[in-house]
């Protein structure tokens, strides 16, 4: 059998896959391009391969022997899900291996948000550090704020659990209650529209589906405190970003702190880079060692089950 693999991953993923097929890396830092993984699917029996790789119909196509496709992450919007099925592909994710990790870095978007730190550093390190003065460079409380979450999933969850450290009054959205978080966070659910009004924080841990995406749009926006933070470590495209450009620099909400974006990498012409008032990171909510590389031997088990015709540990089923 043989496996292609997307991008290179930590050693002991790799072997796991070696000892049931032959396996090719991809050897650059960045995704194969279209016809490159068009080429290297011909006649590869399983693929394993990130949220950059597009996993569609017309590269289906080019893989008549392929069984099984693994992705390296919990979203899958940039596979087929359907036209795998309809193929007899199976389809695997890696939930549940980020849920942590990522929290973590959407709450330290949040704190970075409200308390400036990216415009404070860009300062000092420019030497516009000067003398102690009052307002100089005050940001907002974290502590005993409302925090609202739309999407109280795995990572959802977490983050409220962070903010309760902090004693925040907890909202959330969601398509279905949580008990758990209402009865341990002490979380209430409400609208989408009572939570924007209300929430000097909005997190968001939504999937992208047709139903989110562009869910915070101009009118979204403007419903928000002019006081309040949106946080983004969920899917770029939830976000209507020239609308959420233009509140920032309107000031019509105080800030923001991103890791995901509509287009990435982020082109280096987007207006978002010219606000001081929001937070980037490059996509790296899950970026520590220990969760990319359990991420990788999930991913490394779900193609290994897929090439033996085995159930998958983390199967994703079509809608």
């Amino acid at each position: 059998m043989r496996a292609f693999v997307t991008r290179d991953l930590p050693a002991p993923a790799l072997d796991r896959i070696r000892a049931v097929a032959d396996v090719e890396v991809w050897p650059e830092p960045g995704p194969p391009p279209a016809t490159a993984l068009r080429e290297r699917v011909r006649d590869a029996d399983g693929l394993l391969c990130l949220l950059t790789d597009t996993i569609d119909e017309p590269l289906l196509a080019c893989a008549p022997r392929l069984r099984v496709v693994s992705q390296m992450a919990v979203g899958i919007d940039n596979v087929d899900v359907a036209a795998c099925a309809r193929r007899g592909i199976v389809v695997g994710n890696t939930p549940g291996a980020l849920t942590e990790t990522t929290a973590d870095l959407a709450f330290a978007l949040l704190m970075a948000a409200a308390r400036r730190l990216g415009e404070a550093e860009r300062l000092l390190r420019a030497g516009g550090w000067g003398s102690w003065s009052p307002l100089f460079l005050a940001g907002l409380d974290i502590h005993h704020a409302t925090l609202g979450i739309v999407g109280m999933g795995r990572i959802g969850f977490e983050m409220a659990r962070r903010a309760r450290g902090f004693d925040m009054r907890i909202l959330y959205t969601s398509p279905r209650p949580c008990p758990e978080a209402e009865r341990d966070l002490d979380a209430r659910r409400v609208m989408l529209a009572e939570l924007l009004r209300e929430s000097d924080f909005v997190s968001l841990h939504c999937p992208l589906t047709p139903a989110t995406r562009g869910l915070i749009g101009a009118g979204e926006l403007a419903a928000m405190k002019p006081t309040a933070v949106l946080v983004n470590a969920a899917r770029g495209a939830v976000v209507d970003q020239r609308a959420l450009y233009e509140a920032l620099r309107d000031r019509r909400i105080a800030a923001a702190g991103l890791d995901v974006y509509e287009t990435e990498p982020l082109p280096l012409d987007d207006p978002l880079l010219s606000l001081e008032n929001v937070v980037l990171a490059p996509h790296i909510g899950s970026a520590s060692v220990a969760t990319r590389t359990r991420m990788a031997m999930i991913a490394a088990d779900n193609l290994v089950a897929g090439l033996r015709g085995e159930p998958l540990p983390y199967a994703v089923a079509a809608s």
